[in-house]
């Protein structure tokens, strides 16, 4: 009698108050509960803060959160067995917008594939007929979402007048005739800009169709009680997504209260490690490494800053689900164009990227970067997508300073073919001197071991920063950048009475001996190998089964010289 069916066409079953199938199956195997998100999106319906951006690299799980927003906000299914016994559910009052809302749940590469389609039909049709893909976008989205409001509202925009939009209108008519406001989730709503980057007008277009549905005073506040959106990268910094400038970002680099939902916590692993009986260490060493920090309340709720370990989830649950700890980084197009963006070698990027691979903290200013994969104009630009894709974590630290690194072995991998892969001579080159440093160290040559780090000293470190004590340690680390398949790399690692500097331990199928690096700045060489014998630093090391080297290497400020000494620990 008030004119809602439940009768669902091919697309409006998915687009318009979809069902909660897609969260269902998700629960089926093993879910590590991430509902505490829904409480953060609820706080904000209905308030100025109700436009949420989230953003996250692949692998992170964006259409998992996109199916459980779907089935707990739907009206279109009853989810509350889904969330019973969920964190969500033990909150008081947390049923308050369960399923009451209508949902428009979107994937946009959905989108764009169908705008192909359409197009090549198009043109099979009526070859006269050559439609761009990119220009059929926003009919299709429009399209669709018109078809799922009328199965709600069979006469949903009707009665829009001349010159007026149909969509908003039709919206406008499902709000009244059932008296519930629209939650929108959208999947991957920075395809558009990522797949069309030619198409300025397709851009426009949809930037038109956000600006209609969450710019308006008249429209959205009515209309809309929220609108949660994921997807690889933040608002670009351009006019055409200023109709996206009341939307709340939650990125990689600033993730704010959503850190603990972008990917896995040390707590959630630790649980997945005890039931698949997997080693901790190693689940932590391939999967971990991207600190997200943000301010948030404590456990006495007084406010404070909060670090998240974050590890990779979707390498976490192959891992889980295979009981082996290993690189799960899928195949994809990714790698070829992380080599496109290693060789471009702006502004000293293969250096930087080279030093972050030997495990240095890359200082990065994030500001300059447009937010899209196009507009790199340094080196600082392609080091701050590469932190959105996770390829490289960022770290935030007081007064505003900020670095890159990468994260954990399953990147270092990744990066590490991209380099050997690479058709830039200077790439190969840099892995090529890393590898003959690694033989000389394996040789025990001392004075070309000196030269080697002289060498990386130069094309890795500016100027103002060469006479920097903690350079010096980058500089050692690029220039072993090499040895990521040989060795396990521990920095200040606790033994017998102090710490030492870096330590090289073997993998199990290495034949290179262990190394215990001490670094001295302005001191004699012979110092820093006195001071490994003496602070016991080689302690931990007893029993390890292969040679134990000691490697002290100084910088002399003066003379800019580098000397090493090398001798071999006597158990």
């Amino acid at each position: 009698g008030d004119g809602i069916t439940r009768t669902h066409t091919r697309f409006a079953g998915r687009i318009v108050n979809p069902g909660n199938d897609g969260f269902a199956g998700i629960l089926s195997d093993r879910y590590v509960d991430k509902t505490g998100l829904i409480r953060e999106f609820d706080s904000t319906l209905g308030t100025p803060r109700k436009l949420v951006l989230s953003t996250r690299p692949r692998r992170f799980g964006k259409s998992y959160t996109v199916d459980m927003l779907a089935a707990f906000y739907s009206c279109g299914c009853d989810s509350r067995g889904l969330f019973e016994g969920l964190e969500v559910a033990g909150h008081e009052g947390w049923d308050e917008h369960l399923n009451k809302y209508n949902v428009v749940c979107l994937d946009m590469v959905e989108v764009i594939d169908a705008a192909k389609v359409s197009a090549a039909s198009r043109i099979l049709r009526d070859s006269n007929d050559l439609v761009a893909w990119t220009s059929l976008i926003v009919p299709k989205v429009t399209e669709w979402i018109m078809e799922g409001l009328r199965e709600v509202v069979h006469d949903a925009g009707y009665s829009t007048p001349e010159g007026g939009n149909v969509l908003t209108y039709a919206i406008l008519d499902v709000v009244r005739a059932t008296g519930r406001k629209l939650v929108f989730v959208i999947d991957e709503w920075d395809a558009p800009w990522r797949l069309a980057e030619d198409d300025a007008v397709a851009q426009e277009a949809y930037a038109d169709l956000l600006r209609a549905l969450f710019k308006g005073r008249t429209f959205t506040p009515v209309a809309v009680a929220g609108a949660y959106m994921t997807g690889i990268l933040p608002l670009k910094k351009h006019p055409h997504q200023s109709a996206l400038s009341d939307f709340r970002e939650f990125t990689m680099l600033r993730p704010g209260v959503l850190a603990p939902y972008i990917g896995f916590t040390e707590d959630e692993v630790a649980g997945l490690c005890d039931e698949a009986e997997l080693d901790p260490s190693e689940v932590r060493r391939f999967y971990d490494g991207y600190t997200l920090r943000y301010v948030g309340r404590g456990p006495d709720g007084r406010r404070r800053g909060i670090v998240v370990e974050t590890y990779c989830p979707y390498s976490v649950m192959q891992a889980y689900q295979n009981g082996k700890v290993k690189s799960y980084w899928p195949s994809s197009s990714t790698h070829e164009a992380l080599v496109s963006y290693i060789e471009l070698d702006i502004c000293g990027l293969q250096a930087r990227l080279a030093a972050a691979l030997g495990g240095a903290d890359v200082p990065v200013d994030i500001i300059t970067y447009q937010n899209d994969m196009v507009t790199l104009r340094s080196a600082d630009d392609v080091l701050t997508l590469l932190a959105h894709l996770g390829y490289l974590a960022y770290d935030r630290r007081s007064g505003g300073t900020g670095t890159v690194r990468v994260p954990n072995e399953e990147v270092r991998r990744e990066l590490s073919a991209a380099f050997s892969g690479s058709r830039h001579p200077l790439m190969r080159q840099m892995m090529t001197d890393s590898i003959a440093l690694l033989d000389d160290v394996a040789a025990r040559r001392a004075e070309r071991i000196a030269e080697g780090i002289a060498v990386v000293h130069d094309r890795d470190c500016a100027p103002r920063h060469y006479n920097d004590e903690q350079a010096l340690r980058a500089v050692v680390k690029s220039a072993l950048v090499a040895g990521v398949d040989e060795y396990v790399r521990i920095e200040e690692m606790p033994g017998g009475h102090g710490i030492a500097d870096i330590v090289y331990i073997p993998k199990p199928t290495s034949s290179m001996p262990a190394l215990v690096v001490e670094l001295k700045w302005d001191k004699p060489v012979e110092s820093a190998i006195a001071q490994i014998k003496d602070r016991g630093y080689c302690k931990p090391l007893e029993g390890i089964g292969v040679p134990v080297l000691l490697i002290g290497v100084t910088y002399d400020a003066d003379t800019k010289e580098h000397t090493c000494v090398i001798e071999e620990w006597v158990r």
